[in-house]
């Protein structure tokens, strides 16, 4: 199913556009709340090249407000629907609800992106399975844990995962892995997710990386630079996770990631 749907994963790397529809996301909260702005934004982004249109309703930066399964319902059908009839790549639906993901799935959506690994909603990985949909499994914590080798612990949550989409009859064919880059880590930990991309990839699945624009990166390049500024920076990391085995990278600036994973992807070949 992701070969048939993504024909060029593991040939070269994939770029999935942010799509967020949401009034208060921490890079462009807003901006692409309604729909016509939304599908403009859309369709920018194919036009520069994006493989997966990532649409998220609700905003998970840190101390944002968690929305109603109605409200967020609301805010990403619409979209999806307009999407899913139009010439654009394969929508994946961002949420950690199984509710939204029913109803996303249901309107044209075809992968599911879980920054709670199938872990936070029981029928999560059910309902993907019922729709024949890949899913996109991030590693997330509850804590920070300074003191932990947190690759390490990203392959023990990535077995949990694992276990419960077999269980709910998810081939491992569907499974795509995301290290969740400022999700539960410190910035130490952020990097090494980045760096040790290659034990993940020894897993064997794909994974995906999804640093743009993060606190990661503004911590690296000066805590004062605005979210909208850290582009070089997002560029520089997503680079760096191509070199060391990434598949997909999760951005907001797509065509000037386009043109670097060109590059890098040419380099990593002669690398092997």
């Amino acid at each position: 199913m992701v070969l048939s749907l993504l024909p060029d994963l593991g040939k070269r790397t994939l770029v999935m556009g942010i799509l967020n529809v949401t009034p208060d996301s921490f890079s462009d909260g807003g901006r692409f709340a309604s729909v016509e702005a939304a599908l403009v934004h859309a369709g920018r982004m194919t036009e520069e090249g994006a493989d997966i249109l990532d649409v998220g309703g609700e905003s998970t930066r840190p101390g944002a407000t968690e929305v109603s399964l109605e409200e967020e319902i609301a805010r990403v059908v619409p979209v999806i629907e307009r999407l899913a009839t139009g010439d654009f790549p394969p929508i994946s639906i961002d949420t950690y609800k199984a509710g939204t993901a029913e109803a996303a799935l249901k309107a044209g959506a075809a992968i599911v992106n879980d920054i709670w690994g199938l872990q936070r909603e029981p029928d999560m990985a059910s309902v993907a399975a019922v729709h024949d949909a890949p899913v996109i499994v991030m590693h997330n914590r509850t804590d920070i844990d300074p003191k932990i080798d947190i690759v390490e612990d990203m392959k023990i949550f990535f077995e949990r995962s694992l276990e419960i989409a077999r269980k709910a009859g998810l081939p491992d064919t569907h499974v795509i892995l995301d290290p969740g880059v400022g999700f539960g880590k410190t910035l130490q930990q952020n990097i090494q997710a980045v760096a040790r991309v290659g034990e993940l990839k020894a897993l064997g699945y794909p994974v995906l990386m999804g640093t743009s624009r993060k606190r990661m990166i503004g911590a690296l390049v000066g805590a004062e630079r605005p979210v909208a500024e850290r582009l070089i920076g997002t560029v520089a990391s997503n680079v760096a996770a191509i070199l060391a085995g990434a598949d997909i990278i999760r951005v907001h600036d797509v065509a000037a990631h386009r043109d670097a994973a060109a590059v890098a992807d040419a380099i990593r070949k002669e690398m092997r």
